[in-house]
């Protein structure tokens, strides 16, 4: 029976994450009437509670564990709670956004549930004060007025914080990435990369003559050094690469980018040399079966897992995703693809691509030069990060450490990422308020 129910669920998933994902994309269609718009919305909340219901049906037929039942209870008050602060406080709120990021959310909790239970409540806890820090975030970037004047104590704070992590850090799997304080442990640099695009925005958005981007470029450059001292090259390259974006979408020059891309060749080349967890994650990458009782082992059983979980996936509690080293968090996607399939996989990666198009979206449509970077450089930030951890775990890049925004385990990373959420949220609200938006949306309702 608990098989037959299994099997069931499994179809039943990728089914509904299949709807949801057609659904997001259809959200981001610019001429949908209002009417049209909200049922889209209900239809996604739909499907996300009954993906709660339904995978933690049978992660309760398998386990028999009590605290399954008050996961699913909890995450779903959580959820609604979030859709009601969204709904209610912030009146133009991006609902297909917010609808997003429960989902992948939902994700988490349900792939950590099956992982490791204890994972799975600690998430929920650090989501639950994850959205009571966030959820003022929209009104303060909506209200408050100082944004544009911080631009180097978003630098120094940047820098500082880095620089902490690599005196004080401690080591993991060959970099210094966390700083313990008091109990909690702290990942710096998930915080940095959203002050790094407050830097560059209130640098670039008056001035982008040679001299304004020499000096944003020596600053970002110091923090990524950091990053290369602590050997977090994960962050460095993304910190690197959001750096460069913002700095040809500010100045429309070929020359900067090019340039950028030269550097980062250099430095990966040195990188390779200088460091010796980085060869091996290089020969890891290259030829991972020559290694795998070794350096290639992870890689290997993250690949062995895609495989075998095929299109369909095997089920949940059917497959073996524990082998993999760190699955719950740099190999999380590895576990989803083995037990849910990979069309469920492949889904939850075009959620994220259409989180991405949202904030680009949004950018497009911000009047204000300043916000406008923001929401640009947020959104690189977001579509680095998903790109490069996906990279790693399929072997299309090597392996950089580094976490699926939403869906990983982790404190630092679920905060940073629902703190970014916010702010585009703040953005979204700041365009509609201005006008920008709302007068968008009544032309188009005239000529509907």
């Amino acid at each position: 029976m608990i098989h037959l129910v299994t099997e069931i669920v499994r179809l039943l998933l990728i089914v509904m994450i299949a709807i949801y994902t057609y659904d997001s994309f259809k959200a981001l269609r610019s001429n949908t009437s209002p009417e049209e718009a909200n049922l889209l919305y209900f239809k996604q909340t739909i499907l996300l509670y009954m993906t709660i219901f339904c995978s933690s049906l049978v992660l309760y037929l398998h386990t028999n564990d009590q605290r399954v039942i008050i996961i699913t209870a909890a995450e779903s008050v959580l959820f609604a709670l979030a859709m009601l602060i969204y709904k209610n406080v912030y009146q133009y709120a991006n609902k297909p956004l917010v609808n997003n990021m429960c989902m992948l959310l939902a994700i988490s909790i349900m792939i950590l549930t099956r992982l490791r239970i204890e994972h799975a409540i600690r998430q929920l806890f650090m989501t639950a004060a994850a959205l009571l820090v966030t959820c003022i975030i929209p009104l303060m970037i909506e209200k408050l007025r100082l944004w544009k004047k911080l631009t180097f104590l978003y630098a120094a704070v940047g820098i500082v914080a880095l620089a902490a992590v690599a005196v004080l850090g401690r080591e993991t799997y060959g970099a210094k990435i966390n700083i313990k304080v008091g109990p909690v442990l702290l990942q710096p640099s998930e915080f940095v990369k959203i002050l790094l695009v407050f830097f560059i925005a209130s640098m670039l958005y008056a001035r982008t003559d040679f001299r304004q981007v020499v000096i944003t470029g020596i600053i970002t450059a110091l923090m990524v050094l950091i990053l290369v001292a602590s050997k977090d090259l994960g962050s460095a390259f993304i910190f690197f690469i959001t750096y460069l974006v913002m700095v040809y979408v500010s100045t429309q020059r070929p020359v900067y980018l090019l340039a950028g891309v030269g550097m980062m060749v250099l430095a990966a080349v040195a990188g390779y040399f200088m460091f010796a967890h980085v060869r091996v994650r290089v020969l890891a990458w290259q030829d991972p079966l020559s290694v795998v009782n070794d350096q290639g082992y992870q890689i290997c059983q993250s690949l062995f897992a895609i495989g075998t979980g095929g299109w369909f996936g095997s089920g949940l509690y059917q497959g073996m995703p524990e082998k993999i080293p760190v699955v719950t968090t740099d190999f999380v996607f590895s576990a989803i693809s083995e037990e849910l399939g990979a069309l469920f996989a492949l889904s939850m990666i075009f959620i994220c691509i259409s989180n991405f198009l949202m904030f680009f979206n949004i950018a497009m449509q911000i009047r204000d030069q300043f916000y406008k970077l923001i929401a640009l450089g947020l959104g690189t930030v977001y579509g680095i990060q998903v790109f490069t951890t996906l990279g790693g775990v399929t072997k299309f890049i090597p392996s950089t450490g580094v976490t699926l925004p939403l869906v990983s385990y982790g404190g630092s990373s679920i905060l940073s990422t629902m703190m970014l959420f916010a702010i585009i949220q703040g953005l979204y609200k700041r365009a509609f308020s201005e006008g920008d938006l709302h007068e968008k949306k009544q032309k188009k309702r005239k000529r509907a």
